[in-house]
């Protein structure tokens, strides 16, 4: 596969799938609203690396690399919870939207990374994060909110600590082609892996997890041997041009998040689609 500017290969299947929905002129349809995260660390050997996860293939979007993310809940939204950092209207004011959808979409990212990577961005006090949170009271309360026992909110609350909306860095939204039948409204957000905290393969909807360098899984995505999606690989690049984690910070707070990019179906010089943007 080659990665050539702002354009992207197109799998036959999928192509196929977006000329019969314009040819039979149906309508679109309409985006859920979601997040993702971009999980980071530091490398070894100086830059940083990102976590991704390879999610089951019979999932929406299965067998391809991406960050952990998903749906806005309705326990995300008009719920009072401690808060730390930008307000709810500072983040409406970032993202482009009113100030409870906003506390919704990034509540959404941090109850997304604690459920699909087993990180917590809270603290008992703001300026403070939690340490090591893959003891067995963590991971049942985990797993009460994956099942919808409970809600971020009370989760937090039952444990004394404050959500810190400061440790997310906005960075982008995506919009899902209107040719997918299922569409996500998707606001892409930074993090930094807490000190004292580890990602772990929990959530049940990854067949494989890793930690690697932009550069190195655009090479190998390039080379055929992983699949992402535009979004992803993007993203990748974007933060790729950065040299480390401090420089990549100061890009993300003068990023417009809140203007939607949404990849379009077209041709290439030599006639073969390709996803433009």
């Amino acid at each position: 596969m080659t990665i050539d500017g702002r354009s992207f290969p197109v799998p036959d299947a999928l192509a196929e799938h977006a000329r019969r929905f314009a040819a039979e002129g149906r309508p679109p349809a309409t985006p859920r609203v979601a997040a993702t995260v971009l999980l980071l660390r530091p490398a070894p050997d100086g830059g940083f690396q990102v976590y991704v996860i390879r999610r089951l293939a019979a999932m929406t979007f299965g067998g391809v690399y991406a960050f952990p993310g998903g749906g806005v809940d309705p326990s995300d939204s008009g719920v009072h919870l401690g808060w730390s950092g930008p307000a709810p209207a500072e983040w409406g004011r970032r993202l482009g939207i009113a100030a409870d959808p906003a506390q919704a979409v990034v509540c959404a990212a941090a109850r997304e990374v604690f459920e699909e990577a087993g990180v917590l961005l809270a603290g008992p006090r703001p300026g403070s994060v939690v340490g090591d949170v893959s003891g067995p009271e963590w991971e049942a309360d985990r797993l009460a909110l994956v099942k919808h026992r409970t809600g971020f909110a009370d989760l937090l609350r039952e444990r004394g600590v404050t959500f810190r909306s400061d440790l997310l860095l906005p960075w982008a939204r995506w919009i899902t082609p209107e040719f997918e039948p299922r569409r996500f409204d998707t606001y892409f957000f930074l993090a930094l892996l807490p000190a004292g905290q580890r990602t772990r393969d929990v959530s049940g909807e990854a067949d494989h997890t890793m930690w690697i360098s932009p550069a190195d899984a655009l090479a190998r995505a390039a080379a055929g041997e992983i699949e992402m999606l535009p979004p992803t690989l993007v993203t990748l690049a974007e933060v790729a041009e950065h040299a480390d984690l401090a420089a990549l910070a100061d890009a993300a707070a003068r990023r417009d998040a809140a203007s939607p990019i949404s990849p379009r179906l077209g041709t290439a010089p030599d006639g073969t689609p390709r996803f433009l943007l």
